[in-house]
């Protein structure tokens, strides 16, 4: 059976690409060659270029595998961290507090 290529939006298919360059640049930085890092990763060293091109076939685990072995994964924990439009958003929906009507006792 044959795999599905998910179809990305140009944007986020230049963004993968980009993160896929990130991880290489942070790998070499490291002197890590692309062997071990597959290797300590778990992952095959096909895995590991597929990934460092961005390509979207690559798992989820895999590259937050790759992330971990380069000592990067409490990167993850920023994304949305400080989302400036999803609090927008949430003050929006926040609801109002309205005065109690006065009543007319006599």
């Amino acid at each position: 059976m044959k795999t599905k290529t998910p179809v990305l939006l140009p944007s986020a298919h230049k963004i993968m690409e980009e993160f896929g360059a990130n991880l290489k640049l942070a790998r070499q930085r490291r002197r890590l060659s692309a062997e071990m890092v597959a290797e300590r990763a778990g992952i095959s060293r096909t895995s590991l270029w597929l990934a460092e091109k961005g390509a979207p076939t690559v798992a989820m685990g895999a590259y937050i595998q790759i992330l971990f072995v380069l000592g990067l994964e409490k990167d993850l924990l920023q994304v949305g961290n400080d989302d400036v439009l999803g609090r927008k958003l949430q003050d929006l929906r926040l609801p109002t507090r309205q005065r109690a009507s006065k009543s007319k006792t006599k």
